[in-house]
């Protein structure tokens, strides 16, 4: 627990909503939604209806009927994005990224300069919306996990600070529902033997908790309601994993549409992975049905590749997998239509690991070269100066993850760092 409340915790509210009224002032004050066939984020005042990411299109029109619908517009969000780390670090250099909307910044050494730690958030909050147009929220306190559930707090647009000697006052009262690792199970679990508060899970013997959380769990839990978080900030934290994903609609779409699909995301994500200097060794797909349903198929690689030929021709075989099984187009689940499809890389390392050998290429083949020759034709004439012949009448707007997710910030689908 630390002495002083030193950490900030800043996160953007309602991201990818609050750009587009930024940019477009028609649509301030006013319910929007990101996003048609599925919901990729939404103001305030679509979520004061009921609105929430992830959600259906249709299921979200139908409870905000006056909600504006826009799409997504990637680019702009990270631009927006960038714009806001470059005011964090204009106040201390340690910060650490979470996602493309929040991170922790350890300001003890910037006080002599900008004041205490309250204070520093008060100047970021008003930096970021007199120079980037965004309203932030800001936690403060001593540990990075209660620096997190004050700014939750704080949400919309506000401070809330923590001060030493107040921690368990503040977090005891909330409930269990804020604790990083209890989602809906472990929440019912809980509820079920009569723990709602922070407070009444901190007040459990941990033996009684093992009884139905398990050792690691309970342990994990109990301190964290005890406010025992000793991590410092990481200012070398990377992304754990890169992916992209694509509403699709309620649209039926066969076999080689898919595959179409499959191809343009795993090679956008593959150049991402070369642009940000990394590797990966785990491929994962995804899609999910117009009934909700998820489905997934994951493959790790014996080493770690940026190689679009390798990433793409192993997500093409896992998205295969995916089409050929009992849920695939042939099936009833199949039939009712794909509503999202997605690749993921993980297990990301530095670009020095060893490239697996090709059996996807013929012999001899420069695909390193190619990629790279690839990369530096898009970054100068654009994405569009060279593409693959089966990509030539493929135009969607793919929504890139740059960050999972850790959540949850604006993406329906946590992802992916």
């Amino acid at each position: 627990m630390g002495d002083r409340a030193t950490i900030l915790h800043a996160d953007l509210d309602a991201f990818y909503a609050s750009v587009e009224q930024r940019d477009d002032p028609r649509l301030r004050n006013q319910p929007v939604i990101v996003g048609e066939g599925v919901v990729l984020a939404c103001s305030y005042e679509a979520k004061r209806c009921g609105v929430r990411s992830g959600m259906r299109g249709g299921i979200a029109r139908s409870l905000c009927p006056e909600a504006i619908t826009v799409p997504a517009r990637m680019k702009a969000y990270s631009e927006a994005s960038t714009a806001v780390f470059e005011q964090f670090h204009e106040f201390t250099p340690f910060v650490e990224p979470l996602s493309v909307d929040e991170a922790f910044l350890e300001v003890a050494g910037a006080e002599h300069i900008f004041g205490p730690a309250a204070h520093i958030a008060q100047k970021l909050k008003a930096q970021v919306l007199d120079k980037v147009g965004l309203a932030l929220s800001v936690g403060v306190a001593g540990t990075k996990f209660l620096a997190k559930v004050a700014s939750a707090q704080a949400k919309p647009d506000g401070i809330v600070v923590v001060e030493p000697g107040t921690e368990l006052a503040f977090l005891h009262p909330l409930p269990i529902e804020v604790l990083w690792g209890v989602g809906p199970v472990t929440a019912t679990k809980l509820h079920d033997h009569g723990i709602d508060t922070v407070g009444d899970l901190a007040s459990s013997g941990r033996e009684a908790l093992k009884s139905y959380l398990g050792n690691h769990t309970s342990g994990h839990l109990l301190a964290l309601a005890n406010n025992c978080d000793p991590r410092a900030i990481d200012t070398n934290r990377r992304d754990r994993s890169m992916g992209a994903q694509r509403a699709l609609g309620q649209k039926v779409r066969d076999r080689e549409e898919l595959r179409r699909e499959m191809l343009a995301l795993a090679e956008k994500v593959a150049a991402r992975l070369r642009k940000a200097q990394r590797v990966a060794r785990t491929v994962t797909v995804r899609y999910r049905t117009s009934e909700m349903r998820h489905e997934t198929r994951s493959r790790t690689l014996t080493e770690a590749t940026a190689q679009t030929d390798v990433l793409t021709a192993v997500a093409d075989e896992l998205l295969l997998d995916l089409l050929d099984g009992p849920h695939g187009p042939g099936s009833r689940l199949g039939r009712v239509g794909c509503t999202l499809i997605g690749v993921t890389y993980s297990a990301l390392g530095s670009p020095d690991a060893i490239q697996m050998a090709l059996p996807f290429a013929d012999a001899g083949r420069p695909t390193d070269e190619l990629d790279t020759m690839i990369d530096s034709i898009r970054s100068r004439w654009g994405n569009k100066a060279v593409a693959r012949a089966s990509l030539l009448d493929h135009e969607p707007e793919v929504a890139a993850l740059n960050r999972p997710t850790a959540l949850d910030s604006e993406t329906p689908e946590q992802p992916t760092t």
